[in-house]
């Protein structure tokens, strides 16, 4: 397979989440949950022609890749393994070089997972990640989408406590689906939109807005009191700070899937003030902009 050119725009259709370093800071050592297994990056390619990533330090986290459709290739110190679709496989945490790349012709789509935990080696050795290393058929199943779906889609509701255990606890299950697939029962329940999921799809609806709480409960008919009390009740989290973690998760997938100025991706997201946006996402992502669109560029 030929190596394409690096993809600068993005991909469309894409989804990419990229979790704050202080989310796994802030948990007691003996938090078990958040502790053993947890995402730090997860995300959707589709069609990702031109995808290219050279990690020549490998990598701190275990990586699933998982392609759907389509070809591709990842090479460990210079040994290269070829991928298709209904492929899978997980590359241990690792400090050798380390690349891997969509196909020229056959662009692969993928779905991924960055993970890792308090006990890394052990974690691997007692899944046996290592022999994950070499692609592995597998069958399609709409469930194991439906179930990355779900762990992502937890995520982008908010980092609140209860949605970093689900989602870190679904990881299991996810890994599982792959590990042991004659094994998955099938999940069957259908979430329905209550008020606070409405108000989330009217925040990503408006995140280059600034919204006040004011804003927020005119459109829902609610006080400012009271609509705060019912959204905090339900998520763990102010409206406000719920929707400035949006806007910042929006502002990491500009940084790394395109190449809007920081000065564009905060116009972007709401801020005027570029200085401004970059220390709110300072604050929140422990880095500049500047410097997470250095590390995480696709």
């Amino acid at each position: 397979m030929k190596i394409n050119e690096k993809k600068r725009d993005g991909f469309k259709g894409e989804k990419l989440i990229s979790l704050p370093e202080f989310l796994f800071n802030r948990k007691s050592k003996d938090d078990f949950f958040l502790n053993s297994m947890y995402i730090t990056h997860i995300g959707y390619f589709p069609k990702a022609a031109g995808h290219y990533r050279n990690r020549p330090k490998g990598c701190p986290d275990n990586i699933l890749i998982y392609c759907i459709d389509g070809k591709g290739w990842f090479s460990i110190n210079g040994e290269k393994q070829e991928v298709s679709a209904n492929h899978f496989f997980i590359i241990p945490a690792t400090d050798q070089h380390l690349r891997y790349a969509s196909d020229v012709d056959d662009p692969w789509t993928i779905y991924w997972v960055h993970f890792t935990g308090s006990n890394l080696s052990s974690l691997n050795e007692s899944l046996s990640i290592k022999s994950l290393v070499s692609p592995k058929a597998i069958s399609f199943d709409e469930h194991r989408i439906k179930l990355w779906e779900m762990i992502y889609n937890c995520l982008e509701k908010g980092y609140s406590e209860e949605n970093l255990n689900y989602a870190n606890l679904s990881l299991y299950y996810l890994i599982a689906n792959f590990l042991f697939p004659q094994k998955h029962t099938e999940l069957t329940q259908t979430p329905g939109q209550d008020t606070s999921d409405k108000v989330i799809e009217y925040m990503k609806n408006n995140i280059s807005v600034r919204l006040t709480i004011d804003d927020m409960a005119t459109e829902f008919a609610y006080s400012p009191s009271h609509f705060q009390n019912i959204f905090k009740t339900k998520t763990g989290i102010a409206p406000i700070d719920y929707f400035i973690q949006l806007k910042v998760q929006r502002a990491c997938q500009l940084l790394a899937l395109s190449d809007l100025r920081i000065k564009e991706v905060a116009a972007a997201v709401g801020y005027s003030d570029p200085f401004y946006f970059s220390r709110l996402f300072h604050k929140i992502m422990g880095s500049s902009p500047l410097a997470y669109k250095s590390k995480h560029k696709i």
